[in-house]
């Protein structure tokens, strides 16, 4: 998640961030490698893996986000209805190309959805892979793609536009969630950053994402 405005955080503080954004099985290869890491707000799905799960602190994990899953077009084309299962499926069906990330979770349950709809294999030759979600707006933004389909706070970005969220019967909702590491040596500043996200002015940052706050 990366809703975090750097520059207020470090204001309001006093700590410097350097932040990470990846996929979740990119972000458990890490984590579990031993790459150095301090705090985490990640999609809870890292904390199932085990040997990632164990490298925090017990009891130290917080919601700090929810977030649905939605359809992007690039800005200025007509917006494509996605409303409705049916609706959804026939934009699906008459959109040449779709970019997303099939080698993730939330790639996962796209791919779900795609079988749901019963559109499963006409979905794999129209899918633009792509190695990170945030990837997924520039590459619909350039032309790359004509869709693109993800968790909604990676969506919002220039050159795009929210054609919608699934429809109701089609959505699910991920948690992020947020743990301080078991080595870390800025423990303080870890609970600075997990504090601050609680703030009503985070919120309003995350809100502004996409996302809903806790």
């Amino acid at each position: 998640m990366s809703t975090v405005r750097t520059p207020l955080f470090e204001k309001a503080s006093g700590h410097r961030l350097s932040i990470h954004f990846d996929s979740t099985p990119n972000i458990i290869t890490r984590v579990t490698s031993g790459t150095p890491v301090d705090v985490v707000v990640v999609p809870i799905d890292v904390f199932r893996d085990a040997a990632a799960k164990a490298r925090f602190i017990p009891g130290t994990t917080v919601n700090i986000a929810r977030v649905g899953y939605g359809v992007i077009a690039r800005a200025g084309t007509p917006k494509p209805d996605v409303s409705t299962p049916d609706a959804l499926k026939r934009t699906l069906l008459a959109a040449p190309s779709i970019a997303f990330v099939p080698a993730s979770a939330g790639g996962a349950y796209i791919t779900k959805v795609f079988e749901r709809l019963g559109i499963g294999e006409e979905m794999k030759a129209k899918t633009k892979p792509q190695a990170s979600p945030i990837q997924i707006a520039p590459a619909v933004a350039k032309g790359d793609a004509e869709l693109g389909v993800f968790l909604m706070n990676v969506l919002v970005a220039p050159g795009v536009e929210l054609a919608g969220p699934f429809p109701d019967e089609l959505q699910q909702q991920l948690v992020f969630t947020a743990a301080i590491a078991a080595d870390t040596e800025e423990t303080d500043a870890a609970k600075a950053l997990i504090d601050y996200l609680k703030t009503p002015a985070a919120a309003a940052m995350i809100k502004a994402a996409g996302m809903t706050p806790g």
